[in-house]
């Protein structure tokens, strides 16, 4: 039986950021996990799919939607704890990914510092350092848009660029849902196109919303803000009209 889970990792203890949302789809023989959280995160993950009634023990491949440090924080922990699993990305993130070029999260960061007020730029300099520190970790595998995979039901890739420029998102054909990583995002409850502070091209995020129309998607899964459910074709016109 093929079985997706979405994962809910606290991103502090007072509760005054917003959860992360990581995916966990798992068969008989496969286990396969959509991003994982930030550095330090490993045993949130660990915990998440325990409660799933999951062991990473049995883990086989891990997707990483693109290189931001709250989808691949913890992959280098989880990849020495878990080294049978295979890392796969897109292979325009996979030179982030590997640490062979400079996060453009933190290229951003530094483009935009000196234009910041004071009160902003301790903020800013925090977020730098928190990039700066990812550990890189080797892509087993990259992947292309419209591939796909027979695990769990059936996986395929869906280039969704924008948010970053090999942004990917992910379709789980049997449950019809779209795990959409940072491509989209959920608020106050209704879906809305990725944050424009953290969006290097709006227009190619737009493009790819407008992409996802052509898919059979009955639930949606974003990393922040979780599930949307129902008339998701409806729900993503309204978003590209906001």
């Amino acid at each position: 039986m093929n079985h997706l889970d979405v994962l809910v990792l606290p991103r502090d203890p007072t509760g005054k950021l917003p959860p992360l949302n990581p995916v966990l789809l798992h068969d008989e023989t496969e286990a396969v996990l959509v991003d994982c959280g930030c550095t330090g995160f490993l045993p949130l993950v660990e915990s998440a799919a325990k409660a799933k009634g999951v062991d990473l023990a049995r883990l086989t491949r891990v997707f990483i939607t693109h290189h931001d440090h709250d989808h691949m924080g913890a992959l280098a922990a989880l990849k020495r704890t878990y080294p049978r699993a295979q890392v796969l990305a897109s292979a325009e993130d996979a030179p982030y990914i590997q640490g062979e070029r400079k996060f453009l999260r933190l290229v951003q960061a530094e483009a935009l510092f000196d234009s910041l007020p004071e009160d902003k730029k301790i903020e800013s300099l925090r977020l730098q350092q928190t990039v700066a520190a990812v550990e890189p970790v080797r892509v087993d595998a990259t992947v292309a848009d419209g591939q796909v995979f027979p695990w769990c039901g059936g996986i395929e890739v869906v280039a969704t660029p924008g948010h970053m420029p090999g942004h990917i998102s992910l379709y789980a054909r049997e449950s019809r849902t779209l795990i959409a990583g940072d491509a989209l995002t959920v608020v106050d409850g209704r879906l809305a196109p990725a944050n424009p502070r953290f969006t290097l091209d709006p227009a190619q995020a737009r493009a790819s919303m407008r992409k996802l129309l052509d898919y059979d998607i009955i639930r949606l899964v974003c990393y922040h803000g979780g599930v949307v459910e129902g008339d998701i074709r409806q729900a993503l016109r309204d978003a590209l009209e906001a």
